[in-house]
């Protein structure tokens, strides 16, 4: 299932392509494309660059423990640029993309719109929860590749 993954606001900006040099973050992005075939991994969308500069993107996948606040870094998934919007869907909002984004999202996960919003609605009240808080960030998994 296509997932909303919101980041908490108090975790914005510390994320991977801050840690690691622009080479470094362009081997992550290009390993993972080319495991993925240059296919979304959510939708199956295969070489429609869908007006941005790649048929894919590099997305982060976060876990988080709730009752340490601690958010670690758990791989990388290739996305379409559409369901990568889905899974920033907060900024897709603020950038005027919601229904489009919205209606890829019913179209992913076959569910209806009302449906759809109950569940996002959720994501937001858990988002709003766990932004109250500050949380550790660990981004130890880089360590599995190599930069050479």
């Amino acid at each position: 299932m296509l997932t909303v993954e919101l980041v908490p606001k108090t975790s914005w900006y510390a994320n991977v392509r801050k840690e690691v040099t622009k080479k470094q973050w362009n081997i992550i992005k290009k390993q993972t494309a080319e495991d993925a075939n240059h296919i979304c991994q959510e939708c199956g969308s295969s070489g429609l660059k869908q007006g941005r500069k790649h048929a894919v993107e590099c997305h982060e996948i976060w876990q988080y423990d709730d009752k340490t606040l601690k958010q670690t870094l758990v791989g990388f998934i290739a996305l379409c640029p559409r369901c990568h919007n889905v899974k920033h869907f907060g900024k897709a909002r603020m950038l005027g993309l919601e229904q489009q984004t919205l209606q890829h999202f019913c179209k992913v996960n076959k569910m209806t719109a009302p449906f759809a919003n109950a569940y996002i609605n959720e994501a937001f009240r858990k988002w709003f929860e766990r932004s109250q808080f500050k949380w550790e960030v660990d981004m130890s998994y880089l360590k599995v590749y190599n930069y050479e």
